[in-house]
């Protein structure tokens, strides 16, 4: 669990920014994404291989 204290003269806007990094590194809005709707295991191997083949084009190029 992502959790953030406040110092005692910290502004609001500071403190959520940190929480926002915080969020950002750990996935928790990635997870979140990928769980938003059931995937069933076909979908996701489909998934996968596409993002498999999408990654191995550009590693190709450089």
């Amino acid at each position: 669990m992502t959790q953030i204290l406040i110092g005692e003269n910290e502004a609001i806007e500071s403190a959520l920014r940190r929480f926002k990094r915080q969020v950002s590194q750990a996935g928790i809005l990635a997870d979140v994404r990928c769980r938003m709707y059931f995937e069933t295991p076909q979908e996701k191997r489909k998934r996968k291989a596409s993002s498999a083949r999408r990654k191995s084009r550009f590693r190709g190029r450089a």
